[in-house]
Order: C-alpha cells, then sequence, then structure tokens
C-alpha cells in the first residue's frame, strides 16, 4: 500500500492557504500549513512533506530563504518544492532557480495548471524514491555476494 502524499502549504495570507486547500481536495493527500518562514522549517521537520507549497513573501524568513534552507540540508534536499508567487519579475525568476526551487507559479493560481504540477511533481517523487530504493537494493545484494 502506497503511503498518501503529504502536501505542506506555506502562505502567511489565509485566503491563499483555503483556496490552496480546495483546489487540492481533488488529489489525495495529507495537507499541512505553515503560516511563516520559521513555522515552514519546524513544519517540515514533524509534517515530513513530499511537497511544499511554498509562498515568497512571508515573515521571518522569505520563501527563498526556506528554501535555500531546505535544498541545501541533506535531510530535506528531496522534498519538492513549488513557489507559488504574485512575484513575476525575471529577477525572482531567477533567484527562486538559484534557491533550489523545482517549478514555480504565479498568482493568481490556475486550478488545472496547479493541479497538474502537483501531480507531476509527486509522480517525480515517487519515481525517484523507486530508483533509490532499487538501488539501495542492488548495493545490498552485491555486498551480500561478495567478490566471487
Amino acid at each position: 500500500m502506497e503511503e498518501r502524499s503529504r502536501i505542506l502549504i506555506a502562505d502567511d495570507n489565509m485566503t491563499n492557504v483555503e483556496l490552496l486547500e480546495i483546489y487540492l481536495a481533488e488529489i489525495d493527500c495529507e495537507i499541512a500549513v505553515a503560516v511563516d518562514g520559521q513555522d515552514t522549517l519546524d513544519k517540515v521537520a514533524e509534517f515530513k512533506p513530499h511537497l511544499i507549497l511554498l509562498d515568497i513573501m512571508m515573515p521571518k524568513l522569505n520563501g527563498f530563504e526556506v528554501c535555500h534552507t531546505l535544498k541545501t540540508s541533506a535531510e530535506t534536499s528531496g522534498i519538492m518544492i513549488l513557489m507559488v508567487t504574485a512575484l513575476n519579475e525575471l529577477g525572482d525568476i531567477e533567484r527562486a532557480v538559484q534557491a533550489g526551487c523545482d517549478d514555480f507559479l504565479s498568482k493568481p493560481v490556475n486550478k488545472l495548471e496547479l493541479l497538474k504540477r502537483v501531480e507531476n511533481m509527486l509522480r517525480l517523487r515517487s519515481v525517484t524514491d523507486e530508483v533509490e530504493r532499487l538501488r539501495m537494493y542492488i548495493e545490498s545484494i552485491e555486498a551480500s555476494s561478495g567478490p566471487q
């Protein structure tokens, strides 16, 4: 039985959070919410999300800082990050990519676009996890068989 996907919505605007929750209701997943950058890092540690919908403009730590922190840590670098932002200046997109985000979406969010990107990112994570499991399995077989 495959575990349900866990999605963390990180946004300080509750209207945005509620809208994203309504849109994501079509996906079989668990959802948690973080209200600022530090709360996002705390929730990642306890909720262990597969995907984060990360707003850029948040108090305490902005989305760029949160993304960079998560992507440079070995424990959290595999979490998929979809930046959702009202910013759509080229410089902001470049900063998001430099921070390590996997994809970005401009507000106002289009429901169909959000759902397809989330589904694709979760599928990619699943395939990546499977490849890692196979790699570990092969290594264990090679280690147990030893040199011939």
